[in-house]
């Protein structure tokens, strides 16, 4: 797959939305764990049209907030839906509150109507301004996240060219790869490496899913590619 047309494959938004066809539906209500609210910001962030990147940014500041303070004080799901509507500014890629508040509360109400211009909506806005306003607190106003995505990119476009193109187009190694890193968001161990070492060991992992040997490297001499 040249890597001229990656940008047309490894929209990880569309790999989401593959993936999530196939899951089954999820009663959020029942649910209340780290793990479940991140997924509950990539279906969110799904149904809102959100960048790829503006999700990943949602994930890793919901991480990020959990890391400095107790989980059991706080909504996951309430920080879950701010987070998403932080992100949105923060990667230039505004979310309309309103939407925001149909959207997660629709997601995590199933079946519900959009909410009226009443109590209820304004309380859960005032309450997505105030979380706003506490996770930036607590966050010291760094909000600005680096991405292992774009090393990811650098280091498959240099792969690429080790490969001969029969044998790279056959393998879905960037695909594979993507969806490792996007996988990775639902845990809180994406905070705890930096981005290039975080989209080394997806591809790596993809590389290893897939038995394939990168041309000019012997694993047995203990030379890795990325070395």
């Amino acid at each position: 797959m040249p890597l001229s047309e990656m940008k047309d494959v490894i929209d990880v938004m569309q790999l989401q939305r593959e993936k999530s066809l196939k899951l089954p539906v999820v009663n959020y209500k029942e649910l209340d764990n780290h793990f479940i609210a991140v997924r509950y910001i990539f279906e969110c962030g799904i149904k809102l049209d959100a960048q790829p990147l503006t999700i990943a940014t949602a994930a890793v500041l919901f991480h990020r907030f959990f890391k400095e303070t107790e989980s059991a004080g706080y909504d996951s799901y309430l920080i879950a839906a701010t987070t998403l509507y932080l992100a949105g500014k923060v990667k230039d890629d505004p979310l309309k509150i309103r939407d925001v508040i149909n959207v997660t509360h629709n997601t995590l109400h199933r079946g519900s109507q959009p909410l009226e211009l009443g109590d209820e909506y304004w309380n859960m806005r005032d309450a997505i301004v105030q979380a706003e306003l506490l996770i930036m607190r607590m966050l010291k106003f760094e909000v600005t996240i680096v991405h292992p995505h774009k090393y990811m990119l650098h280091y498959l476009k240099s792969l690429e060219g080790w490969f001969p193109k029969d044998e790279w187009a056959k393998v879905p190694l960037v695909k594979a790869s993507f969806a490792f890193l996007q996988d990775f968001h639902f845990d809180s161990a994406i905070l705890d490496y930096t981005p290039q070492h975080i989209a080394v060991a997806c591809i790596n992992l993809a590389l290893q899913c897939y038995g394939v040997q990168v041309p000019f490297t012997d694993e047995g001499d203990g030379v890795a590619w990325y070395s």
